[in-house]
């Protein structure tokens, strides 16, 4: 499977590093070269710079051939317009983004988008810990 993730911050590069060692063909993108050095030695992907809410950066990065889009930047409306892209323009099957903000995600999965808002999970999480 071709996986593409935009964003190589902790969870990008943890992802990207997990998927790889299970064999699937990954490639990272982000727009600052220095957030590759948080991959795995061990990562046998492609890390490319580039903006995933450009057409061209996405096409470089193989998005035609892609299976599965995760849009992981610490920016909601970065990760939504990207994926979007993937989704609507580009027809990528499976499109992942994270949204912080809880009502902001709830309006993007209307759009058909799949969303995870770590908010919402560690709220979640939080509250079965205390409560039990």
């Amino acid at each position: 499977m071709h996986i593409l993730i935009m964003g190589c911050g902790r969870v990008g590069a943890q992802i990207a590093a997990t998927l790889d060692a299970e064999g699937h063909e990954v490639t990272i993108m982000d727009v600052n070269a220095q957030s590759f050095s948080r991959l795995n030695p061990a990562f046998k992907g492609t890390a490319l710079l580039g903006d995933g809410t450009e057409e061209e950066s996405l096409r470089k990065a193989g998005i035609d051939q892609t299976d599965a889009f995760v849009a992981v930047t610490e920016r909601d409306n970065y990760n939504i317009m990207a994926a979007q892209l993937a989704k609507h323009f580009f027809d990528v099957p499976k499109v992942v983004c994270r949204v912080y903000d809880p009502p902001r995600g709830e309006l993007f999965k209307t759009l058909g988008l799949e969303v995870i808002s770590p908010t919402i999970l560690v709220t979640q999480l939080l509250k079965e810990m205390i409560t039990q």
